[in-house]
């Protein structure tokens, strides 16, 4: 196989300074309405990257669940790799990639855990077999085989037949962004780039990047 030689030409659309939002959020929110009215596919999977206690990038696709007023939620297993990455360097990078769209946005900003109301709130909304699953993971650890999980599965459902509450060591983390690049894919790989750098706390520097 021909790895090098597999290449595309974007020409979709461009992207202008004049087009884009003053608040990157309101700009993330037209783009990611435009994703789910195009139909593409998993429009919330993002990469998450985050950084292990040597200094080493750790990444894996997680999905977005919520663009609240100061950021990007997810949720996942807090004892999990990337819950004890974030214990002890809370900042990270997310990157959402839509090829039908020819669309990239880069987002880079600080992490916390969110109020446990809100963790309590998304919980109940998930399917009642998600809300075993929570119980059953103990995400990132090593385990002796798929019989282990479907053992742990048996014991939470008769535990929990009905009603399955939140686990202490699952919840959400919010990403408060300073830094949000929107990419828009250009003939001749001249790529349209439109990053935004928080300046203070309410404001935004636009710029063009070089592609």
């Amino acid at each position: 196989m021909d790895i090098a030689g597999i290449r595309k030409e974007y020409r979709l659309q461009q992207l202008r300074e004049s087009d884009v939002q003053y608040d990157p959020l309101l700009q993330f929110k037209n783009w990611f309405d435009e994703a789910i009215t195009s139909k593409v596919n998993e429009p919330n999977a993002m990469t998450l990257s985050t950084v292990r206690p040597s200094g080493r990038p750790s990444s894996r696709i997680v999905l977005l669940k919520g663009v609240e007023q100061n950021g990007f939620v997810f949720y996942t297993n807090y004892d999990s790799d990337k819950g004890h990455q974030l214990e002890q360097q809370p900042f990270a990078s997310l990157c959402f990639f839509w090829p039908e769209l020819e669309r990239q946005v880069r987002i880079e900003g600080k992490v916390r855990k969110v109020d446990a109301d809100v963790s309590d709130a998304y919980f109940k909304s998930r399917p009642f077999s998600s809300r075993l699953g929570a119980w059953v993971s103990t995400q990132s650890q090593i385990i002796e085989g798929r019989e282990t999980l479907e053992k742990k599965l048996a014991e939470v459902k008769a535990l929990y037949p009905a009603d399955v509450p939140r686990p202490a060591h699952w919840g959400g983390y919010v990403l408060i962004p300073d830094y949000i690049e929107f990419w828009q894919g250009r003939e001749s790989r001249l790529h349209d780039r439109i990053a935004y750098t928080l300046k203070d706390t309410v404001n935004w520097e636009i710029a063009r990047l070089a592609p």
